[in-house]
């Protein structure tokens, strides 16, 4: 904890009390430079706005998607087990080598997703899906949501397996059908693994940086530029490491923010 946590965090808060001189390149103890530039600086706000729709739209996909496979795959039968087995798979890829296969899939010239959406009529041919800013974030959202999915359905798998049947089967025979069992009976049951699962990926979505570097580098423009993307840019592209300190502490400070009041909020507890 201190040597991989606590050590790193008090480095970060230590470097973001410092400003670049970009002449000498030397570092000047200024405490509030960093911090009154970052909240004047409109690409924070612009990249703020990009990681909450990120994190919104992921998790809302992730999470209807979990909950529907996991409904279709909590099954004894033959075979399932081993369907359930293969849906971990993508969770072992590294996302820089996902966000990779999937910046090949939809590139416009010989992506077999982009020609599918072209066969679909959705797109003209040679559309750059990626290099487009109305598009460029559903692309990799794309990559985020199917890799991702199946976290989701391992949760949402572990909670339906430990439900109690006797409430479902006393349902059953008062004529309650699957559908009304599933939101008077499955979803209450369900709320508190639910809100553990939205926290989890929620946190890790806030972060998200391996497929924008990847398959975007924040562009077109800013169109899919994140907190942390923006951090790494001003980190490794201008080697302003007070500012993209400061970038990060304040998406770290965010994700407390959140997160507190979502445990509050929902009475979670890890």
């Amino acid at each position: 904890m201190v040597v991989f946590g606590l050590y790193p965090l008090y480095k970060a808060v230590e470097t973001s009390l410092y400003k670049k001189n970009a002449a000498t390149r030397k570092l000047i103890f200024a405490p509030d430079f960093n911090w009154g530039k970052v909240f004047l600086d409109e690409r924070v706000w612009n990249a703020l706005f990009n990681t909450l729709m990120y994190t919104g739209i992921a998790l809302f996909f992730q999470l209807v998607l979990g909950m529907l496979i996991a409904l279709l795959l909590d099954s004894d039968r033959k075979g399932y087990a081993l369907m359930r087995a293969l849906m971990t798979l993508p969770l072992v890829i590294p996302p820089s080598v996902t966000a990779m296969m999937f910046l090949l899939m939809l590139n416009g010239s010989f992506g077999v997703l982009a020609r599918g959406l072209v066969a679909l009529g959705f797109i003209p041919p040679g559309f750059p899906i990626l290099g487009d800013s109305s598009t460029a974030m559903a692309g990799v959202l794309l990559a985020e949501i199917w890799q991702w999915t199946p976290f989701m359905v391992l949760i949402m798998l572990a909670g339906l397996r430990s439900l109690p049947k006797e409430p479902f089967e006393a349902a059953a025979i008062d004529g309650a059908t699957p559908v009304q069992a599933f939101f008077k009976l499955t979803l209450p049951m369900m709320s508190k693994v639910i809100a553990i699962a939205v926290l989890i990926r929620g946190i890790d979505l806030m972060r998200a940086f391996d497929y924008v570097k990847v398959m975007t580098d924040s562009g077109p423009g800013t169109a899919t530029e994140t907190m942390t993307s923006y951090a790494g840019r001003i980190y490794f592209g201008n080697a302003d490491f007070p500012y993209a300190s400061t970038i990060s502490l304040l998406t770290l400070i965010l994700v407390i923010i959140a997160s507190t009041a979502f445990m509050r909020i929902f009475k979670v507890k890890l």
